[in-house]
């Protein structure tokens, strides 16, 4: 058996896609299992760039099996452009598959996201605004849209007409907005079925059946540890589990079936959004580093808040996530620096800490406590070989080993696949 899950160890952002990419080389399938439109992957393969939001980034590959889990919350909308614009790529799509238990992501979630975020004023969590929490707070309150609802024409009629009753009695009453009339969803949603149909199962089923045939089954998560619903700096979170047990609930197959986690980190921390933010720098360095790491969300655009590298976020997420390997990107960035901070602890109201509070009130009270290493000049990026970086650079490298107890197995210093220096065979 031969099954990896690949998670963001940070706040998301982390170069996942790049190193689903470069792993995807060798796996036979790929799965998303979580999120939604909120998450975003950028990747550069064979001198395009694809930037993919719910399909798997495997299906750059010809003969990759590449799955949606019941997990993610689908927008059929984004979905269907996202495949058209790799199908006139000439990207095939026959081996995409989606999961007929994914909750679908409708346009009175979008309106609700919005409207819900305006109303929180200056206390705005700081969200996509693409309907991802109301499809998640659907699905738990048992009122949710499934992909196997746009199957059948006559349930989805009447389930979206119970459905909007509620909502617009919510939109009239709360939000003094008009209501959502029934007939032009239904049929924009109907025209997404039958583009969808031919790709919708049983998706753990599928899985299932693959994982027993010793295929090579790569799991990847959307956003980070860090925006875990459980385990992140809650309420500043998304509303999902991109951890690794997220990748069980997510599709449908059992937590022995994972061989090895690999955590995915960037040199240096960085977050979208709003919420604390230990490590965080202000000023000349963040700017360099946000200009030079094009620091930019995939999804939204916006600028990302930099930091240095926070053992202690690492050390949570290798504990949450059980992590086997580290996979370290965007090493290169730090080029140029005469010296590189590693925040190794917290000190909070004069006491030192080396965990991540619970409390936000006690988390936002957080000083770190930084470790300096002295920095190197070199360009790595068109370094061939590990072994020939500059010696500071793999005495950082060998720093954050130490301090996490895990194994770095790539190293990444730039877009391009043969920029990722492979330290330890994942697959």
């Amino acid at each position: 058996m031969s099954t990896v899950v690949l998670i963001g160890a940070q706040w998301g952002d982390e170069g996942k896609g790049k190193v689903t990419d470069f792993l995807a080389e060798k796996a036979d399938v790929v799965v998303r299992y979580q999120g939604g439109t909120n998450a975003g992957h950028t990747l550069n393969v064979l001198d395009q760039v694809f930037k993919l939001h719910l399909i798997p980034s495997g299906i750059l590959y010809p003969g990759k099996t590449c799955v949606i889990g019941n997990g993610v919350v689908l927008d059929p909308a984004a979905l269907v452009k996202e495949m058209a614009g790799l199908q006139e790529r000439k990207i095939d799509l026959a081996r995409l598959r989606i999961s007929d238990r994914a909750h679908l992501v409708m346009p009175y979630h979008k309106l609700l996201d919005e409207l819900d975020e305006k109303q929180r004023g200056e206390s705005k969590i700081g969200t996509t605004l693409r309907g991802i929490g109301p499809a998640y707070m659907d699905k738990v309150n048992r009122s949710g849209m499934r992909v196997a609802d746009l199957l059948d024409e006559s349930e989805l009629k009447e389930k979206l007409s119970a459905i909007l009753e509620v909502k617009n009695r919510f939109l009239t009453r709360v939000y003094n907005e008009q209501p959502i009339n029934l007939q032009p969803i239904l049929e924009e949603y109907s025209q997404y079925a039958e583009i969808l149909r031919p790709y919708i199962t049983d998706t753990g089923l599928l899985l299932e059946a693959l994982i027993r045939e010793n295929k090579k089954v790569l799991f990847e998560g959307a956003q980070g540890t860090m925006l875990d619903l459980d385990h992140g700096t809650y309420p500043y979170v998304t509303s999902s589990s991109p951890t690794a047990g997220g990748a069980c609930s997510g599709t449908g197959i059992g937590p022995l079936r994972i061989k090895n986690v690999v955590g995915v980190a960037k040199a240096y921390t960085t977050r979208v959004g709003d919420g604390p933010f230990p490590s965080e720098i202000i000023g000349p360095t963040a700017e360099r580093i946000r200009k030079i790491g094009r620091e930019y969300g995939t999804t939204t655009g916006r600028p990302r808040r930099i930091g240095w590298l926070d053992m202690v976020v690492l050390r949570h997420a290798c504990r949450v996530n059980g992590l086997s390997f580290l996979a370290l990107t965007l090493l290169d960035v730090l080029a140029g620096l005469e010296t590189i901070k590693i925040c190794t602890g917290y000190r909070l109201r004069g006491e030192y800490i080396s965990h991540v509070p619970a409390s936000l009130k006690a988390l936002e009270s957080c000083e770190p406590v930084f470790e300096e290493l002295p920095g190197w000049q070199e360009d790595l990026s068109d370094i061939m070989r590990f072994e020939d970086f500059p010696e500071t650079a793999k005495a950082y490298i060998r720093r954050i080993a130490q301090l996490l107890e895990v194994p770095i197995a790539l190293v990444s210093v730039g877009p391009e696949r043969l920029q990722t220096k492979v330290l330890q065979e994942i697959f």
